[in-house]
């Protein structure tokens, strides 16, 4: 049976391994000789923990690896200096995200997209709540009712993996990141539900993208097909949740996009079978 500190030894390795294929990742630093004592490896590997421990948020994560794991990271810093480092790494972060979501080559090209709000509070707090307004959290209406926040828009392959990703208002029509989320596809058929059918989407999908969208709209005399395709990214999206990835404790833009990233990294990990369940 694979254990916590199994985990954590194999996430370790993966983004050591990983940081050091590309060392121009690892020379962000103006300074050449400036070489902290806890490595850049390390802090991403403590942030990727909260996936495994099923942390709520990073902090708890960290007081998890600090109580439990400590042997581990013997130049271990606070919570805070750990916290500032960790947000410090965007570049990397994005690379990960970037080699996690890569295909196989000759891999079919259908995919899955959808969208689910990221709320930042409960209802009861919608009249009071001015966290990260000006970074874009606006009112956003789902069939479960209004909610106040963002939008995460994911474009999911058919085997499982999450290949794109936006963030956008909570007041964005799901159809207006369809075509960016289109474009790191690289062109193929996707399956959406009633939310992005429209025939000037669809065209403007096929144009920019190379893309084909069906919704029930589009293809009426397939719906039974297109509703157990669509089960994919639901699956998925559910895996996501029981993560927490709508417990938002970030009071940054920049902080709430790096966690979101640092937990679909881990879920690909995972997909990938980079990292025992």
């Amino acid at each position: 049976m694979t254990t916590i500190n199994d985990q954590l030894t194999e996430i370790y390795v993966v983004i050591d391994d990983f940081l050091k294929a590309h060392p121009a990742l690892l020379n962000w630093r103006r300074s050449p000789h400036h070489s902290p004592a806890l490595t850049d490896a390390e802090v991403l590997t403590i942030a990727l923990m909260q996936g495994s421990l099923g942390a709520q948020s990073l902090k708890q994560t960290f007081r998890l690896v600090a109580a439990n794991s400590a042997g581990a990271f013997p130049h271990l810093c606070s919570y805070q200096q750990w916290l500032a480092r960790l947000h410090a790494l965007p570049g990397q972060i994005g690379a990960l995200m970037a080699a996690t979501t890569g295909l196989p080559a000759g891999s079919p090209s259908l995919y899955q997209i959808d969208a689910k709000p990221i709320p930042l509070c409960q209802a009861l707090r919608h009249w009071r709540l001015r966290l990260l307004r000006e970074d874009g959290a606006r009112f956003g209406k789902t069939s479960k009712g209004w909610f106040f926040g963002f939008k995460l828009h994911v474009l999911r392959h058919i085997t499982g993996r999450i290949v794109n990703l936006v963030l956008t208002p909570g007041n964005w029509d799901d159809r207006g990141p369809a075509p960016h989320l289109a474009l790191g596809a690289g062109g193929g058929i996707v399956v959406g539900d009633l939310g992005y059918r429209g025939r000037e989407a669809a065209q403007q999908r096929a144009e920019e993208a190379e893309m084909l969208l069906l919704t029930r709209a589009e293809a009426p005399g397939r719906k039974f097909l297109l509703s157990r395709v669509r089960q994919g990214i639901e699956t998925t999206l559910s895996q996501l949740w029981y993560k927490f990835i709508d417990r938002v404790f970030s009071r940054s833009w920049q902080g709430l996009w790096n966690t979101i990233q640092l937990k679909v990294i881990h879920y690909n990990l995972c997909h990938r079978g980079a990292i025992s369940l």
